[in-house]
Parts: structure tokens; C-alpha cells; sequence
């Protein structure tokens, strides 16, 4: 009886799984030829996907979430999918050469996106794209509440000016990654203090920084740069982030279920450092943590210990290791400075004979990846199978 009771459980919950899914993706829509025609009257969220990859299937369940949060909230955009290997010409189009690629389009305008593809995120990124390029904080209560909201922002403050220009330029290539907004100098809290108007600031880490020409360069790259939080938990599609940055990377690699002393003080001396020399490193550097060192290992192609403090260039595979024990922050602060008057010797980098230790590397991973799962394969009793 009990086992009949589960059973009739088993199927009623399979059934309202089903059903939920079947609900989910009544709000997606699949498109197909005519979406070339039909679209520029609205604002269109589209994954283009092909039915043998195993990572569109991986966003599928996302994807359906998306398409029911958005019209939830009654948000203006349209949520679509489409076979991009049975309408590859508008595929093509579009610019999609490889799957899933999602891309919001608003009129002749296509955005990409590249961030985590998880709901929230992705439903940020349509929030973001499809409202104005520029947003006007007309009031001291908006610009608290963008603060409260958003942990990284930028500003401009001051009237027409050439300056704005190249603000709004900035804000047409980066507004897939970042918000824009405009205010007038009455607008912006009391403790910014600026030196000249019209200027651009980014706020962020509880504080704010200014954008100087003559120090920072090109305003598209500056912002670019400064669209990170100072402190980060690092991941591979982070760091392959922060490539495009030109900033060196100062990673904790630690455990974080280790709770001992070395690795939860290794943490603290990188927090450290990164709240209180912020002005001093960090239009050169970002600062994390990163759990474990599996990416690491095979970024270096090396064995890091944990903990341990390592230094990426992630624009040219460069990377500093210190020889000895990171004990506070002054020793950190030391390796930094080491590391940029030269003292320190980059390991690593992008030479034809690292790119030719890249591909041993890369093919001895393979084998060996391949020898531990047929050794499991064998394990499991599976001797069988092999003939």
C-alpha cells in the first residue's frame, strides 16, 4: 500500500513537473523566417541555439524562466528562441558563430550578451540594454536609491560638452556590461568633491573616482577598466573578463572550507589591501579570491599549493609568484610594488615555446582525463562492455 502511495506520488510529481515546464514555455516564443521582418516594432530577447548542443540544452530550463519572469513583471521586451542550424542565413545575419549565443535587439541595434547565464543575470542584462542609453538622475532621492541598487554605476555630471560626447560613445559600446547615467552637480551627494566640470565619475566599493584625461587615457577604456568591483570572487569566465581590463590580477587561491588560520588570514590580507591602498593600485590592479586551484593549475600549467597568493596579466599569460610566505599586508603591498618597479621576474607568458608547452599540456590533460574515466568505467564492472 505504501509502496503504491509513493508510486501515485512519484507521478503526480513528475506530472506537475511536466506541466510546469509545458507552462514555462508558453512564454517563450520560437521563432522563425518571418522574425526578420516582424521584429523592429519591438525589443527582442533571443537565444539562438542548436538542437545537438549539450550547452543550449543546459540553458533551456534558464531560458523558459527568463521567458516567464519577463512577462510576469510586464517587462516591454519579448522573450524567443531560435534553431539557428535551421535559419542560419538570419543566424548569420546576426552575427552568431557559435551556440548559445544570446543577443537583445532593439531596433537596427543587436547587443550580445556575455555574462553568467543564469536567470537573474540575464534578465539584468535586458533590463539594462533595453531602457534608455542614458538615465537621468533628477533628484538626490533617485541617486540614492541607483546607489542602493546597483554596486557599480556611472555618472556624468555638467552640460553639452565634447566630454559628453565621448560619454555617450562609451556608454553606446559598454552598456551591455555597465549602467550610464547623467545628473546635474546639485544632484550628487555632499563628499564628492570635483575639481572641474563636466566630469565623469564611477561609483563603486562605497566611494567614488573621477576620470582624469591626462592620467587615465581614453575614456571608453578607462571605463572599461573601472566596471569591477575592486574586490571580486574570481572565477574562469571572470578573469577571462578581466582580460580586457590591462589590469594584474592579485588572487587568494584558497580552500574555502579550510578555516584555519592561513587561509582565512590569506583572504583578509587581499581584502585589505584592496580596501585601504585602493587609490594607490587600482587603475593597475584587481583583487579576489578564487576556491581552490583546479583553474589555476591549468592556467599556469603548473601545481600551486594552497593557500597560496598568485599575480595574473591576463592579457599576455603572465603571471608572479612570491618565493616566500604572504604574512600581512605590508608583505603584500611589497610584492605589488616588487612586481611594478620590475623586481619580480613574470613567469609564464605568450612565446612560441609557452604556446608549444600549451599544447603538451593541453593533449597530456586529455589522456589523462580519458585513462581516470575508463578507469572508473572499469571499476564499476563494466569489463563487460568493452567487447
Amino acid at each position: 500500500m505504501a509502496a503504491g502511495r509513493r508510486g501515485a506520488g512519484l507521478r503526480l510529481c513528475a506530472t506537475v513537473f511536466l506541466l510546469d515546464m509545458a507552462f514555462c514555455k508558453g512564454f517563450v516564443e520560437d521563432l522563425d523566417e518571418s522574425f526578420k521582418d516582424n521584429r523592429k516594432d519591438d525589443i527582442w530577447l533571443v537565444d539562438f541555439y542548436a538542437p545537438w548542443c549539450g550547452h543550449c540544452k543546459k540553458l533551456e530550463p534558464i531560458w523558459n524562466e527568463v521567458g516567464l519572469e519577463m512577462k510576469s513583471i510586464g517587462s516591454p521586451v519579448k522573450v524567443g528562441k531560435m534553431d539557428a542550424t535551421s535559419y542560419s542565413s538570419i543566424a548569420s545575419e546576426f552575427g552568431v558563430r557559435g551556440y548559445p549565443t544570446i543577443k537583445l535587439l532593439k531596433g537596427d541595434l543587436a547587443y550580445n550578451y556575455r555574462g553568467p547565464r543564469t536567470k537573474d543575470d540575464i534578465i539584468e542584462f535586458a533590463h539594462r540594454v533595453s531602457g534608455a542609453l542614458i538615465r537621468p538622475l533628477p533628484s538626490q532621492q533617485m541617486f540614492e536609491h541607483v546607489q542602493k541598487r546597483h554596486r557599480v554605476f556611472f555618472v556624468y555630471i555638467g552640460g553639452e560638452s565634447p566630454l559628453k560626447e565621448k560619454y555617450i560613445d562609451a556608454a553606446s559600446e559598454l552598456i551591455v556590461y555597465t549602467y550610464f547615467f547623467s545628473a546635474s552637480e546639485e544632484v550628487v551627494p555632499e563628499y564628492v568633491t570635483l575639481k572641474e566640470m563636466p566630469a565623469v565619475l564611477v561609483f563603486k566599493d562605497e566611494t567614488y573616482f573621477v576620470y582624469d584625461e591626462y592620467e587615465d587615457g581614453d575614456l571608453s577604456s578607462w571605463i572599461n577598466r573601472e566596471r569591477f568591483q575592486n574586490y571580486l570572487t574570481m572565477d574562469g569566465f571572470l578573469l577571462y573578463e578581466l582580460g580586457d581590463t590591462g589590469k594584474l590580477v592579485a588572487i587568494a587561491v584558497i580552500d574555502e572550507k579550510n578555516t584555519s588560520v592561513e587561509h582565512t588570514r590569506l583572504k583578509s590580507i587581499i581584502q585589505e589591501v584592496a580596501r585601504d591602498y585602493r587609490d594607490q593600485f587600482h587603475r593597475d590592479f584587481q583583487f579576489g579570491h578564487m576556491d581552490g586551484n583546479d583553474y589555476i593549475n591549468t592556467l599556469l600549467m603548473d601545481e600551486l599549493k594552497v593557500p597560496t597568493v598568485v599575480v595574473l596579466n591576463t592579457s599576455n599569460q603572465q603571471y608572479f609568484l612570491l618565493d616566500r610566505q604572504i604574512k600581512n599586508a605590508e608583505d603584500m603591498v611589497q610584492f605589488i610594488n616588487n612586481i611594478l618597479d620590475g623586481t619580480v621576474e613574470a613567469q609564464g607568458g605568450d612565446s612560441i615555446l609557452q604556446r608549444l608547452k600549451r599544447i603538451a599540456f593541453d593533449a597530456k590533460s586529455t589522456i589523462v582525463v580519458e585513462i581516470k574515466f575508463l578507469y572508473s568505467f572499469l571499476c564499476d564492472g563494466n569489463l563487460h562492455d568493452l567487447w
